[in-house]
């Protein structure tokens, strides 16, 4: 790829986003517009602003890599991606609206009215926030170094800029414009290069290299995946997808319940059109780049354009891509900002606009840190890492708090602290082994099967041993939850 049409496609993404994101300011006076767009964002806009930062870098480039490595194995991916929003049309998405909550510490505070239940909840939100930021700027460094040349590192801080500008300037209403728009680009970034491809080959019959290649379970038969791997991998994607901090604070800004119910509803179509094309990906990566698989998969989708065509098509179709990939690294990390930034302003900062100002920064640089401290894993991989752990924290307290009358503080912080101890343990297991050069049994790998019912169990548990603890609102705030809103 030609590095001046990286440059200049790279370039022009940022420059889009920051230009929207200073739109945002002129529109954007009050807490309620910083926080949650003062609660009037509209389904079909707020649908592509979900799409937008949902669709990370594991989505992206994540997925295409997976399918080359592990063939069939990788669809359960975008599956669970998707389904998980399912999940949250029945669950979550309108009584978390009517909550009337500004972020999850808030839903916390006010269904169990106690303070350590708000602090742990805070806590998790923040661990998970930095623990999803890392991989999209794993990616941006990937895409940077493919595309131009740059070190990593550039493309990581470049993307820790925009983003803090762009929150800063607008916060939640300027950040929904940015989201909205860089959904549609994302979708044109990866759909016409692919288009093209499969265009050209239905046209001229390009050689393919060993047809059946595509359709193999995996390169590796090593790598299939065992049934244990596969249901432990959809409890993750379908229960993480509930407790995920920057998609549950974009139901806040929904006018109503009614109205969150038909953004997931968008929101479930939006998905899966754009998963078709990644899956595209994969298949054709796994007949014109299949030395990937031996390391750096993630980079199928920005180098297979190359591989088709030559000369100015195969630099301005990558170009394409390299633009919708640097919009899914810009949209998820500020979606994940924007969410951080409301809970750690309010803990620290008595929730004001210059304190939300100052905790996007904060939220930013940290999870900066540790990108530059640590190298690249396989993108869709550590992301499922990612929602393994707030299915194992976050989802029993957002499920049960919703549903279950007889939730109580105690039962809900020992929940959410035995699903971080055994999901987050689970991971640094896993870690030492594979630093060590030792495989990691498959339910380290995949914890959720276990991690996931042990976390509900024992809030139940405790929760059931002192019923008493039980909030003495319980039962108002629940009829608020599930009552419908009127229509005047």
């Amino acid at each position: 790829m030609n590095p001046a049409t990286g440059y200049a496609a790279l370039a022009a993404v940022a420059a889009a986003t920051l230009l929207i994101g200073v739109y945002g300011l002129r529109i954007s006076r009050t807490t309620g517009d910083f926080y949650v767009a003062s609660r009037t964002v509209r389904p079909w806009w707020n649908a592509s602003a979900i799409g937008g930062e949902y669709l990370s870098a594991a989505s992206f480039l994540g997925v295409a890599g997976l399918i080359l490595v592990t063939g069939v194995d990788a669809l359960w991916f975008p599956i669970g991606y998707t389904a998980g929003y399912l999940m949250l049309l029945l669950f979550v998405a309108a009584p978390l609206r009517r909550s009337g909550a500004y972020t999850i510490p808030d839903f916390a505070q006010s269904r169990l009215e106690s303070l350590s239940a708000r602090r742990i909840t805070s806590l998790l939100v923040i661990a998970v926030g930095w623990l999803y930021i890392v991989p999209q700027l794993h990616g941006a460094a990937l895409t940077i170094r493919i595309t131009t040349g740059l070190p990593g590192w550039v493309g990581s801080v470049a993307v820790v800029v925009v983003v803090c500008l762009s929150v800063m300037t607008g916060g939640m209403r300027s950040i929904t414009f940015v989201q909205a728009f860089q959904y549609w680009l994302k979708l044109v970034a990866i759909a016409v290069p692919v288009l093209f491809v499969l265009f050209r080959l239905s046209r001229e019959g390009l050689p393919w290299t060993d047809g059946g290649a595509a359709f193999a379970a995996a390169l590796d038969p090593e790598t299939h995946a065992s049934l244990y791997r596969n249901i432990s991998l959809s409890i993750a994607l379908l229960c993480g997808t509930l407790g995920l901090p920057h998609v549950l604070v974009r139901f806040y800004t929904n006018p109503d319940g009614a109205s969150a119910r038909r953004t997931t509803l968008i929101v479930l179509g939006l998905l899966s059109l754009f998963y078709i094309f990644p899956i595209i990906y994969g298949v054709l990566g796994r007949i014109y780049t299949p030395e990937l698989a031996a390391g750096g998969s993630d980079s199928t989708v920005l180098l297979l354009p190359g591989r088709v065509f030559d000369g100015a098509v195969g630099d301005l179709l990558s170009a394409l891509v390299a633009a919708g990939a640097f919009a899914a690294f810009l949209s998820t990390t500020s979606g994940l900002v924007v969410s951080l930034a409301g809970v750690v302003s309010q803990e620290l900062f008595r929730g004001s606009v210059g304190g939300f100002r100052l905790s996007a920064v904060l939220a930013a640089v940290v999870p900066l840190g540790l990108a530059l401290l640590t190298s690249s894993q396989a993108l869709a991989g550590s992301v499922g890492m990612v929602f393994a752990f707030t299915a194992s924290t976050l989802c029993p307290l957002l499920v049960l708090g919703i549903w279950w009358r007889g939730l109580t503080s105690p039962g809900a912080v020992a929940g959410m602290v035995t699903g971080a101890v055994l999901c987050g343990g689970a991971m640094v297991a896993g870690g030492v082994l594979a630093t060590a050069g030792l495989a990691a049994p498959v339910w380290l790998e995949q914890p959720a099967a276990w991690t996931v019912p042990a976390a509900f169990m024992v809030t139940v548990a405790v929760s059931r041993l002192r019923p008493d603890l039980a909030p003495a609102g319980a039962a108002k705030i629940l009829a608020r939850l599930h009552t419908p809103e009127r229509r005047g």
